[in-house]
């Protein structure tokens, strides 16, 4: 499940030496009032065990769920954004995030963690996953974030799973996995 919506927003526009700082303050940020849909809350409460990312927007959207996690693991956080600075140029927060991620999926990682290592903390989360799933009595709920999920997601399927449900990309939405 990703995350609710964070209550940091920031400038409408910023330039892209700003977007470090945007960056960290999302980063800092929780989820405030966000309240999780029905779909969110019954998915949830179907979970044996709770797996959550360490950052505040998945620990407060667990506790938005009514709920405290089982395991909190670096190795669930988002993937960095690199920052590359342009001058004079003032944008959304939201087009600057797709661009350095973009730049990123290229290979060009400059100082965060390079994609290929990204990939490599994916399978760790999946076997995390996995363990997870083997020694419980019912389905694991993990809270995380957009790239590392689908990035998890990419790996579960390499591993023969199968999607079964798929909620969409957005704030609180989930997809479900299960070995064929």
């Amino acid at each position: 499940m990703r995350h609710g919506k964070p209550t940091f927003t920031g400038s409408a526009r910023v330039t892209s030496r700003e977007m470090s700082n945007w960056i960290a303050e999302y980063d800092l940020s929780d989820t405030g009032e966000d309240i999780p849909p029905e779909s969110s809350k019954i998915l949830a409460f179907s979970a044996s065990r709770i797996i959550s990312s360490p950052l505040p927007r998945a620990l407060s959207s667990l506790k938005a769920l009514g709920l405290e996690p089982d395991v909190i693991d670096e190795v669930f956080r988002e993937a960095e954004l690199p920052v590359f600075h342009m001058p004079g140029i003032r944008l959304s927060p939201t087009l600057w995030a797709v661009f350095f991620r973009v730049m990123w999926l290229c290979g060009i990682s400059r100082n965060v963690e390079r994609v290929g290592i990204a990939k490599r903390r994916a399978i760790q989360a999946t076997d995390i996953l996995i363990a997870s799933a083997k020694g419980s009595d019912g389905p694991v709920l993990l809270m995380a974030h957009g790239v590392m999920n689908r990035l998890i997601a990419k790996e579960l399927r390499s591993l023969g799973f199968k999607e079964c449900c798929c909620q969409g990309n957005g704030y609180w939405n989930a997809s479900i996995y299960r070995l064929q």
